[in-house]
């Protein structure tokens, strides 16, 4: 019997370079695994050209309708947004944030209602914050996210000691 191959979708337009980098050494440590990263044409990278790279129209959302088009049950998306997190997760897909964040049918409503809340005051005219600024500790947390969620898998998908 076959196993499914496992793979990896980065929506890479909002992708810090950072996890990008992070990305790439697990790729290398992957086995039966191949990783994906979809971005439009307007954020299109000359960088990590070892890696499979999917090209899109600029249209608004066309990065996160490829992955969810593509994505299969017991994949890996790693994006922070919320709406595709929302779509993938009931077709069984794990989805996990650059800063770490695990995405669950549990916590996904609360986090678009706080996106809704959030975008409704901004129509009113409030002044919201942006996103922290990026650290290493988010880093590592993404790290650590990803390692347990690839540590579940049965037939062992990865080399834990190369990481």
């Amino acid at each position: 019997m076959t196993k499914k191959k496992l793979t990896l979708f980065v929506d890479a337009d909002a992708c810090p370079v950072l996890i990008k980098e992070e990305i790439m050494s697990f790729q290398k440590a992957l086995l039966n695994a191949e990783t994906i990263f979809v971005a439009s044409y307007a954020h299109m990278s000359t960088t990590f050209r070892e890696a499979t790279w999917v090209m899109v129209d600029s249209e608004k959302e066309e990065a996160d309708l490829y992955i969810h088009r593509h994505a299969k049950k017991g994949d890996i998306a790693i994006t922070q947004d919320y709406g595709l997190a929302s779509l993938l997760l009931p077709k069984g897909v794990f989805v996990v944030s650059p800063r770490g964040k695990q995405y669950t049918e549990e916590n996904i409503s609360t986090l678009l209602h706080t996106r809704y809340l959030a975008s409704k005051s901004r129509r009113a005219g409030k002044h919201t914050k942006g996103p922290r600024k990026f650290t290493g500790d988010d880093r590592a947390h993404f790290r650590e996210s990803l390692i347990k969620i690839l540590s579940n898998y049965e037939g062992d998908y990865f080399y834990l000691s190369k990481l």
